[in-house]
C-alpha cells in the first residue's frame, strides 16, 4: 500500500484517544482506519468506489447530505 502513512496517522490518533480515555473517538477512528484501508486498496486496484452518477456525500452526522446532484 503506497499510502500506508495515512493508516499510520489514524492508528496513532486512535492510540492517543485510547490513552486519553476517549473511547468513542477511538471507536470512530477504528472505523476510519477500515474505511481508509478499503478505499486505498480500491484505488490501488484501479477501481472507483463511487461512480459519478451515484455520488453521495454525507454530512458530519453520517447521514446523506443534499449535494446538489439531481436524483
Amino acid at each position: 500500500m503506497t499510502n500506508d502513512w495515512m493508516i499510520d496517522v489514524l492508528t496513532d490518533l486512535r492510540k492517543f484517544a485510547t490513552k486519553q480515555a476517549m473511547p468513542e473517538l477511538a471507536e470512530h477512528l477504528d472505523d476510519a482506519i477500515l474505511v481508509a484501508a478499503t478505499e486505498l486498496r480500491a484505488i490501488e486496484a484501479g477501481q472507483n468506489l463511487l461512480e459519478a452518477d451515484e455520488y453521495q456525500s454525507r454530512d458530519l452526522s453520517g447521514t446523506l447530505a443534499d449535494n446538489g446532484v439531481p436524483g
